[in-house]
């Protein structure tokens, strides 16, 4: 009976060590193949799209917050020390550049940034540009005809005081375009002609839109008559079907580089980084291209179709990196003789 006993309780606990070895082992495979998510603020068109092939191709879900480049800037510096994501997409580079001024984002230059040129990336890594955003007017016809305005063509046609309270501008506080057309005006004018200009501009201008988004839907509904824009392929696209034009200026058209960067202390920095190398590869770019065609970072990618028209050689000769270097003085002034 006693050797009966004893070898029940032997059985017993290698029946228990086995179940805890399978426990181990299937809590292994239930960890493995637990989906990745990673955390990205945007502002960039049909983000949706971009964000599932991106799923597609590596199995990372993607959790996202559309939001504007400055309040994107804004957050970080209030929670400095907490990552307001893992990876912030899109957006003006002047954000970029002062974010990882403050030390908010990661060094992490991807093998793919070796593609791209040295005038849109950060020499250091912390952010990558990943397409070139191109800027104008967005014009509902209708408006025009209707209080008999003339068709603008240039910068300079948007001071005549015709258009008085027909004309929105985001903030550029809060909207990455809307600071990288009054930084390009400046280097392209020099600062008094272009301060000049902006006051002027200021008198057609009734309010300043927190949202870049806002003024091109107010000039689709036929709110205002025109909208100053990023004027990329999904912004045209809205215009379809509707009785718009879309205006590349005339006198010169102010761009910046939309980047990619990874937040400091990112909690996903894995999946972060495999996200900014997919977003930097050929087919990352061309999954950018297609969603949301705009004019491509990399020279082994074509230009849209829907953007081929436009005039290169009116691109204005904007230094970037300058345009970082001056947003605090630029924003300050206007502010101080602008802002409403």
């Amino acid at each position: 009976m006693k050797k009966f006993i004893s070898m029940l309780v032997a059985s017993l606990m290698l029946l228990s060590l086995a179940s805890c070895s399978n426990g181990t082992n299937s809590s292994s495979i239930d960890n493995a193949n637990q989906k990745k998510t990673l955390k990205i603020v945007a502002a960039i068109g049909n983000k949706e799209d971009i964000f599932k092939q991106f799923q597609n191709d590596t199995g990372i879900e993607v959790e996202f917050l559309d939001i504007s480049s400055g309040e994107v800037l804004s957050r970080a510096l209030a929670q400095k020390g907490t990552p307001v994501a893992d990876v912030w997409f899109g957006g003006g580079a002047d954000g970029f550049m002062a974010a990882a001024k403050e030390d908010l984002l990661e060094s992490y230059v991807s093998e793919e940034a070796k593609n791209i040129s040295d005038k849109y990336k950060d020499k250091d890594g912390y952010w990558t540009g990943m397409s070139i955003v191109t800027t104008g007017f967005v014009v509902n016809n209708d408006v025009i005809e209707e209080k008999n305005l003339p068709m603008p063509t240039k910068w300079t046609d948007l001071t005549n005081p015709i258009y008085k309270d027909e004309i929105l501008m985001p903030n550029p506080n809060i909207s990455g375009t809307s600071y990288c057309i009054i930084s390009s005006l400046i280097q392209e004018w020099g600062e008094e002609k272009a301060w000049e200009y902006l006051e002027e501009l200021d008198k057609n201008i009734p309010y300043y839109p927190q949202r870049g988004g806002e003024p091109p839907q107010k000039a689709l509904a036929g709110e205002v008559a025109i909208a100053i824009s990023p004027l990329d392929g999904e912004q045209i696209a809205k215009g379809e079907g509707l009785n718009v034009t879309n205006v590349f200026p005339e006198d010169g058209i102010p761009w910046t580089v939309a980047p990619v960067a990874i937040f400091k202390g990112a909690e996903n920095m894995d999946a972060a980084k495999q996200f900014v190398d997919w977003v930097l590869s050929k087919s990352g770019q061309e999954t950018i291209a297609k969603f949301c065609p705009r004019i491509p970072v990399r020279e082994d990618i074509e230009i849209p179709e829907v953007l081929k028209d436009v005039d290169l050689n009116k691109l204005l000769d904007v230094d970037m990196f300058k345009a970082g270097e001056d947003r605090d003085n630029i924003l300050g002034i206007w502010n101080e003789k602008i802002a409403k």
